[in-house]
């Protein structure tokens, strides 16, 4: 044979040998449903040289071996809750049953956090409101402030808060601050962060990406730490869906203004979003905050019981959709949901249709135009089955609404930074609070209901007079869904 036959030959066989040992990796991957390891084999030997970039790219969920051997040892190391003084449940405020425990039993099978009661919380008016909060409360703070991010822009609001972070530092209170490697790289590569350094405040940089061609070989850049925590003096922490910037959001200013929806909680569930917080901290800083962890925890005599949930592609497989799933399965009168991004797995959709079949008011507040044209086409290809179960949709016309909150018969609640989507099931990092509290939840509801006041209904009429194009668009995309 002559010279270039043999080159061709020995490029098929290697083709296919990437080609075979990927296909293998495909079926063998645990965790992975059939939908998926179809899409994927498909992909991959359809379209044979895109898929195997696809799936090398974006095919297993994993943030590089090293940091999960990492992760893996921090969290295991880290104090239990009930090891902590006074963070034993009936230390802090002894509490009957109730028909939601359940709800909550599920919440501690994913971090092994107890619902915990003695909890105080006020929902914040607006995005400007929230950071002028955050502020007052850094401003007041004496021991620490530990502050995780997704998005952290220099606007006005993420300048309020830098400056704050650089006072509090500069006048000895411990400052650790954390920002995602990808949603936040315009801060981190600016003068600003090194300004956040020279203040005094520790920094860290979460999920960093790779700088070199290679670094997608060993790990996923898109999976990233979604979370947005604040906690302060272990006594104060916030929860809920906005990132350190302004609503008019200067990076997407076209979809501006995102509305977003934040608690202010005061009690033991400070302490347990430190421990979220101090997974992360301690998995890329060589620190050892246990000492923080451990300090005693102050009572409150009174007030609600609540847990945090936190979930990531080193925690518990399928613990986020799982705890959505609950929810929805306990309500019995309404389920309220606003969501920027609907991209469900098949039992998330199962379970929001027999919601509303069985006589549930079952409503779903989505943005009417969307900054990922991709997620709204996949997010309406589901419009149709809801819409027949029962389940009423609505589209928000006053900006992209970013709220990510969950509330059940005007009674229990989840609210934080997790998404109804498989990025936020299988590849992110989030962390949200359930309550059971009346009184916070009608306010979370009014807010969710005004919400609804701002947007348009979908009905089974507007959706059956798509035309055949949109529809095909839509069932494609969504089609791409179980293979990302």
């Amino acid at each position: 044979m002559r010279y270039i036959e043999w080159v061709t030959l020995i490029s098929v066989l290697i083709h296919f040998a990437i080609q075979f040992s990927l296909c293998m990796r495909v079926i063998l991957r645990p965790h992975r449903d059939p939908a998926s390891r179809i899409a994927w084999l498909v992909f991959i030997l359809a379209v044979p040289l895109f898929g195997i970039v696809a799936y090398i790219l974006l095919g297993d969920i994993s943030i590089g071996r090293n940091r999960i051997a990492r992760m893996d040892h921090v969290v295991k190391s880290l104090p239990k809750c009930h090891d902590i003084p006074g963070m034993r449940v009936k230390e802090i405020q002894p509490r009957s049953k109730t028909h939601w425990d359940h709800l909550f039993q599920v919440g501690q099978s994913i971090n092994g956090f107890e619902a915990i009661g003695g909890n105080h919380g006020k929902l914040l008016p607006d995005s400007y409101f929230s950071i002028d909060a955050m502020v007052a409360d850094i401003d007041a703070a004496t021991s620490h402030v530990h502050f995780l991010v997704y998005i952290w822009l220099s606007d006005t609001n993420g300048r309020k808060v830098l400056d704050a972070i650089k006072r509090a530092a500069k006048r000895g209170v411990v400052c650790r601050v954390m920002a995602d490697g990808l949603g936040s790289r315009i801060l981190i590569q600016s003068d600003d962060w090194q300004q956040l350094q020279q203040s005094g405040a520790k920094t860290a940089v979460a999920l960093p990406i790779g700088r070199t061609i290679f670094a997608p070989l060993f790990t996923r850049v898109d999976l990233r730490n979604h979370r947005k925590i604040l906690v302060i003096d272990n006594r104060i922490t916030y929860c809920g869906s906005q990132n350190c910037a302004d609503p008019e959001f200067r990076i997407k200013a076209k979809y501006a203004p995102w509305v977003d929806a934040v608690i202010r909680f005061e009690g033991p569930i400070a302490r347990q979003n430190q421990l979220l917080f101090a997974a992360d901290w301690m998995a890329h800083v060589d620190e050892d905050i246990t000492n923080v962890i451990m300090e005693p925890v102050a009572h409150f005599s009174h007030g609600f019981v609540a847990q945090a949930i936190g979930t990531g592609p080193t925690y518990r497989y399928s613990a986020m959709p799982e705890m959505f799933e609950s929810l929805m399965y306990s309500a019995r009168k309404e389920l309220l949901i606003t969501t920027p991004y609907y991209v469900p797995d098949e039992p998330m959709q199962a379970a929001l249709c027999a919601s509303g079949r069985r006589g549930v008011e079952t409503t779903l507040i989505l943005p009417a135009k969307n900054d990922s044209w991709f997620v709204a086409a996949a997010s309406r290809s589901y419009y149709a089955d809801l819409l027949a179960s029962g389940v009423r949709i609505f589209e928000y016309v006053g900006g992209l609404l970013h709220t990510k909150s969950l509330t059940i018969d005007g009674e229990i609640s989840l609210i934080g930074s997790a998404n109804l989507d498989r990025r936020s099931f299988e590849l992110n990092y989030e962390n949200n609070i359930l309550f059971h509290d009346i009184a916070l939840t009608s306010q979370l509801r009014e807010r969710q209901l005004s919400y609804r006041w701002q947007s348009h209904e979908v009905t089974r009429e507007s959706v059956a007079e798509w035309p055949v194009v949109r529809r095909l668009m839509n069932n494609t995309v969504a089609m791409m869904g179980p293979a990302l």
